[in-house]
């Protein structure tokens, strides 16, 4: 094992960089740039069940110190990702991967689950619970401890693969979730996802996005997602991937003293798309400064 790797409920990785779900496409995209097999592994874009179109237009807004998105879960649905999609990954990226996968329904969550395990590409499922449940009004599955649990169970009964549930910053008490995940069978927890915001036009008077609201990603939410880390992880005992805000390797050991045994790098993707190269590459030398000889023995640190 070298001085960067990390496990994942048993996924062993080089290095504990992943670019997060929605930021990196399928990841060949990003290939045509720099070797992407230098990532600790990476999250492919959420995958449903059936093709989706996504939110009207416009859907992207900037903001200080991120940006909101609605893009709505585009993708191409779960048969079109295994037929056409994971082939072309496979040239150019041979770790194993991470499968977000969502859905409306508990049933829904259980067949994209089941039609992409036989993949051997996927090293783990990161199950995206902010999706509304139709079937019960609306209510998101990530907001109710209750619904987290039952697709949890749902997903870990048709997977021989790892299932971490990646969780929503918009609840009450982001624990009670967590808890309910592990109970449910859970593996990992990613967290967190993005945090609901908006902004107007100020000549339209009008939500810039068609939304109305979408979610908040970037540095603005660093402090919040290391803070909800360091929240659940202690109230854990399974593996928590950290997301949100991180854009340097300075945030990666700060988000991994937390208590983080991995990280997703999202936003930052799109404002530099070499910045997971980078901060793979000063990892050892902000390391070697701080005096961390393996940057698995930091995970959990903070006193």
């Amino acid at each position: 094992m070298g001085r960067l790797s990390v496990s994942l409920a048993g996924l062993e990785l080089d290095n504990p960089i992943i670019p997060a779900s929605g930021t990196f496409g399928y990841g060949y995209e990003f290939a045509e740039l720099y070797d992407i097999d230098i990532l600790g592994s990476l999250a492919f874009k959420t995958t449903t069940l059936n093709k989706r179109y996504g939110n009207p237009t416009p859907r992207i807004a900037e903001t200080a110190s991120g940006m909101l998105n609605a893009i709505g879960l585009q993708n191409p649905g779960v048969d079109k990702v295994i037929e056409e999609e994971l082939p072309k990954l496979r040239n150019c990226f041979h770790k194993p991967i991470v499968a977000n996968i969502s859905g409306f329904s508990v049933e829904e969550y259980k067949e994209v689950a089941r039609r992409l395990n036989g993949q051997e590409q996927i090293g783990l499922f990161e199950v995206n619970v902010s999706c509304p449940n139709v079937s019960g009004g609306g209510i998101h599955f990530g907001n109710d401890p209750a619904l987290a649990k039952e697709v949890t169970a749902a997903v870990k009964s048709v997977s021989d693969k790892p299932v971490f549930i990646k969780l929503s910053p918009n609840v009450t008490d982001i624990v009670a979730i967590a808890k309910a995940c592990q109970e449910g069978g859970a593996d990992g927890l990613s967290l967190i996802n993005t945090l609901i915001g908006m902004r107007i036009d100020l000549k339209k008077r009008a939500p810039v996005i068609a939304n109305v609201t979408g979610g908040l990603s970037g540095p603005a939410i660093f402090p919040v997602a290391l803070r909800m880390v360091y929240q659940v992880s202690r109230a854990v005992d399974i593996p928590v991937i950290g997301i949100g805000g991180i854009g340097s390797a300075r945030d990666v050991i700060e988000m991994m003293l937390a208590g983080a045994s991995a990280v997703e790098v999202g936003a930052a993707n799109f404002a530099d798309p070499f910045i997971c190269k980078k901060i793979i590459e000063e990892l050892p030398v902000v390391m070697d400064e701080l005096g961390i000889e393996n940057i698995r023995d930091i995970i959990g640190g903070c006193k």
